[in-house]
């Protein structure tokens, strides 16, 4: 069977209690040459995002642009000391590319914005042959330990 990506939260109390007071309050991506604003996420994204895959409809115009711009702002209860992820991209179920991401620290009951710029591949397969069949599974870390994956189709 091929490999897409799952969703997951960590059994152990201390890291779902982590995950229990994570929100994801909105997310967006720009072109980072111009600064506009070419998607957005869904409202309902915070009550699902580790419950099961979410369906993202990104334009197919951000593949014109050389580098992308993603501005992520999340609510944390609990302390991180060192919060990261793994980004994990999957063309028919195949992993084509992975992206690392820190963050540090995050104080107790704090809301946080962090923006991160991509930049793209020297080559893009075209939006026709993409959509559709993209799965981003994106883990997230305190450190070493796993506290919970997201999947974006």
């Amino acid at each position: 069977m091929a490999e897409e990506g799952e969703v997951y939260v960590s059994r152990d109390p201390a890291d779902a209690s982590i995950i229990a007071g994570f929100k994801l309050n909105y997310m967006n991506m720009r072109d980072a040459a111009a600064g506009t604003i070419l998607w957005e996420s869904p409202a309902d994204w915070s009550q699902k995002f580790f419950e099961t895959e979410l369906e993202a409809h990104v334009p197919k115009s951000i593949l014109n642009c050389r580098e992308v711009s993603r501005e992520v702002n999340f609510s944390s209860v609990e302390k991180m000391d060192e919060f990261k992820l793994l980004q994990k991209v999957f063309f028919q179920g195949k992993c084509l590319e992975e992206w690392f991401f820190k963050f540090g620290f995050v104080m107790p009951n704090s809301t946080n914005q962090w923006q991160s710029t991509i930049e793209a591949a020297s080559e893009m397969l075209p939006a026709e042959i993409l959509s559709g069949n993209i799965t981003i599974e994106t883990n997230f870390f305190d450190g070493r330990r796993l506290l919970a994956k997201s999947l974006v189709r």
